[in-house]
């Protein structure tokens, strides 16, 4: 897994996950699919980001500079409702 070095040089949010949170939610996100280019942000990283935006309801492209770029996170954000839309349908 990749860590990320931005956030440990980063000042935290209130929204950033502990280290106990993450733990619980870790297993639930897949990893980097492998081939390709490899990762530059960690999963925790895009997850942070994730909830940065939802409790500051700000816009995409208003993600601070030191968090993932907006339109990254979007697309994160994306797998993650389609892979939730299909979970719901297959029950």
């Amino acid at each position: 897994m990749v860590e990320c070095s931005v956030m440990a040089t980063r000042k935290p949010y209130s929204t950033d996950l502990t280290d106990e949170q993450w733990d619980v939610i870790s297993p639930h996100i897949p990893p980097a699919l492998p081939g390709g280019r490899p990762p530059k942000h960690s999963r925790r990283e895009i997850v942070n980001a994730i909830f940065y935006l939802l409790r500051a309801g700000c816009a995409w492209y208003l993600m601070p500079h030191d968090l993932p770029a907006g339109k990254t996170v979007y697309h994160y954000f994306r797998l993650a409702v389609a892979y939730q839309r299909r979970l719901a349908a297959d029950s």
